[in-house]
């Protein structure tokens, strides 16, 4: 009995692909099919970085076909493209997709969330950039373990420095480390836009944008003057968290930016002596935001000593351990929003030309 292309199909639209609980045919990731005698030979597009999860995918898939008794070429590969962003702005030269990691207040992990983040995709295969937006509070240098003044070829714009295979711009390496940044709201909004655009950034799959905690001028010129994808809001249980971060979500709503979903620090404490675990800050805040807000609760983090370290040495838990079960918390996470980006609306306006009316 011959072996039909809708054979193939049939048995591939039983496989789920554990990321996007979607199967292969019905999200379109099967491409390049064909059947000729007994040999079939397709292809597997994922639309997120994949890296830790190719082989499984590959298993899967080649054990769907097992019972047409074929000989199966097999490719799994992922595909990062543009996405959408706010109405009437165009992307950045060079960077497929930002997405900015923001909060309500200070002090609830949310650099700590973003460099992770940022080298949790990074581990997937994909090429991420750091933007530390954080202009009166810059961190993202030391957490990154990267010092130094970034060079410039041109004079009018500069390199990003780079720290565990991930490029990084901020303010932290044009000023003295003990410096106060002593500025107004016109000239930070007006730093971030240089830091953003005057960075030669290196073919981005995705920026993120560690964001100043609060509801103030850098969230606004970043809400109306930068292709934003999507924005992840970073929490803590604690009632007084939840209050701010609720504000952060609600203003990223107003201004068009999709959320793409809310992640729970300080989840629970895990002591460092007996492995006692404790919610400290309450329980369960950051799923019921989410279920009030109809957004995605990402993932959860503990507040484990060990994380802290770690991103105060400048190696931070996905480079420290990146086997440890923090680590793939923070990967799970990442391949979560990876996927919500990655099931928004393709970015069209590359495929279609300006049009310019001229007057004689």
């Amino acid at each position: 009995m011959s072996i039909t292309v809708e054979d193939v199909k049939s048995a591939l639209s039983k496989v789920i692909d554990p990321n996007t609980t979607k199967d292969f045919v019905s999200s379109k990731s099967v491409r390049n099919l064909k059947v000729e005698g007994g040999e079939i030979s397709l292809d597997i597009e994922l639309g997120y970085p994949a890296k830790s999860q190719v082989e499984a995918i590959r298993a899967n898939v080649l054990a769907a076909l097992q019972p047409l008794g074929a000989k199966v070429t097999l490719n799994v590969y992922s595909k990062i493209i543009s996405h959408s962003v706010q109405r009437g702005l165009k992307l950045m030269p060079n960077v497929k997709n930002i997405i900015a990691v923001a909060s309500g207040k200070g002090g609830v992990g949310k650099s700590t969330t973003a460099v992770n983040l940022a080298l949790a995709l990074a581990a997937e295969g994909a090429s991420v950039g750091v933007l530390d937006a954080d202009i009166y509070g810059p961190s993202q240098p030391m957490m990154l373990g990267v010092s130094g003044r970034p060079t410039t070829s041109d004079g009018k714009t500069m390199d990003p420095m780079e720290g565990h295979g991930v490029q990084v711009s901020s303010i932290g390496f044009l000023i003295d480390p003990d410096e106060p940044m002593v500025w107004r709201g016109p000239m930070v909004t007006q730093a971030l836009q240089q830091l953003l655009e005057q960075t030669n950034w290196r073919d981005l799959d995705y920026l993120i944008v560690d964001m100043p905690p609060g509801t103030g001028d850098i969230q606004l010129t970043l809400s109306q003057k930068v292709p934003v994808t999507g924005a992840v809001i970073v929490t803590t249980p604690q009632d007084i968290a939840l209050l701010d971060a609720r504000k952060g979500l609600k203003m990223f709503e107003k201004v068009g930016i999709p959320i793409l979903g809310v992640v729970e620090n300080m989840s629970t404490h895990i002591c460092s002596n007996c492995g006692h675990t404790e919610e400290i800050f309450g329980h369960g805040g950051g799923a019921k935001m989410c279920a009030d807000f109809g957004v995605d609760f990402l993932g959860a983090l503990p507040l484990k000593l060990a994380i802290r370290e770690q991103t105060d040495s400048g190696k931070p838990t996905v480079v420290a351990e990146p086997d440890g079960p923090e680590a793939a918390i923070y990967k799970a996470i990442a391949r979560k929003v990876a996927v919500k980006v990655a099931e928004k609306a393709k970015d069209m306006t590359s495929k279609f030309p300006s049009i310019v009316i001229k007057h004689d």
